[in-house]
């Protein structure tokens, strides 16, 4: 039953987020028209980009849990979606390792999830230096008097924050068998070190190379806002949606949500607030928050759910 309930769970979970937000019905609307539009096949290679944002993803995870237990790419790839199912449901997307670890087999699971928030802490990076740069691009370019309205004094803060942050966690991502070793010396943490000496295997070639995965799956996500901008009449250049959807994805990964519960409050108010620097079209730019949200989030989370219903009809088979 687990898997038809959280499928339904989330249909209605996603519905009634949607009738919450202001102007739903117009962002919907002017959703539905860009489908039979001129720019309709940019809307359907977005939709594409869905396979090369989770494949990334995947490649991430495979890449990192063969030092516990070898996966295929197709099991990375149902991993990787039932794991956004999951995270679809909790604060600041946790569950997406619970979702993540019921492919590996048992008395490695726990292994697994410190190897998983590798590829987090890689995506985090990315998202903190690409914000940095987002941030400077703003207050050398945006329209100055937009600008100080929504950020004022807060954006220099916000930048020595960040600048701040992406440090320390460098230091932290390719110190990682140090920090283990740290933790070693320590009495008390003994035992629960026992689960987290496997991030010893992982060496800067491997981490370079989950790193790099990250870069190419952050520039699936600004080709993704590229392509739908276009299609619902936002009228920015390629830097300035690098420069505004960076500071977006630094927001976003600052303030704590839900994903099915805030989630797209928060993007449609952080979109116009950032987006506006540039173009006013305002329910374009609720239409193309609201796209990215179905296409990244919703359609994905699905999936995964339909995967939790096929392991329990497999499981109860077996």
């Amino acid at each position: 039953m687990v898997g038809p309930l959280v499928f339904c769970v989330l249909c209605w979970s996603i519905y009634q987020q949607l009738v919450k937000q202001q102007n739903w019905q117009g962002s919907l609307q002017q959703t539905w028209k860009a489908v039979s539009g001129p720019n309709a096949w940019m809307l359907v290679l977005t939709v594409i980009l869905i396979f090369a944002n989770y494949g990334l993803e995947a490649c991430k995870w495979q890449l990192v849990v063969k030092q516990v237990q070898p996966a295929s790419f197709v099991q990375a790839c149902k991993a990787v979606f039932t794991g956004t199912t999951l995270a679809f449901f909790t604060p600041n997307r946790i569950g997406e390792y619970m979702g993540r670890i019921l492919y590996m087999g048992e008395g490695k699971r726990i292994q697994a999830i410190s190897l998983t928030i590798v590829c987090s802490m890689s995506q985090l990076l990315v998202t903190l230096l690409a914000g940095i740069g987002g941030i400077l691009y703003l207050m050398t370019y945006a329209n100055t008097e937009l600008l100080h309205t929504f950020a004022g004094p807060w954006m220099k803060m916000v930048l020595c924050f960040t600048i701040g942050a992406a440090i320390v966690l460098t230091l932290f991502y390719f110190r990682l068998a140090g920090l283990v070793r740290w933790m070693e010396k320590i009495r008390w943490l003994q035992k629960p070190v026992v689960y987290v000496r496997v991030l010893q295997s992982l060496n800067a070639t491997i981490l370079i190379q989950v790193l790099s995965l990250s870069v190419l799956r952050y520039s699936v996500f600004l080709g993704q806002y590229y392509l739908l901008f276009n299609v619902f009449d936002v009228h920015i250049t390629a830097a300035q949606v690098a420069g505004g959807v960076s500071v977006m994805f630094l927001i976003l990964s600052i303030i704590p949500s839900i994903a099915v519960i805030t989630d797209l409050g928060v993007r449609w108010k952080v979109g116009i607030e950032v987006v506006q620097l540039f173009d006013s079209n305002i329910s374009g730019i609720l239409a193309t928050s609201l796209a990215v949200w179905i296409i990244n989030l919703v359609v994905p989370a699905l999936i995964g759910s339909l995967l939790i219903l096929s392991m329990k009809v497999f499981n109860n088979r077996k």
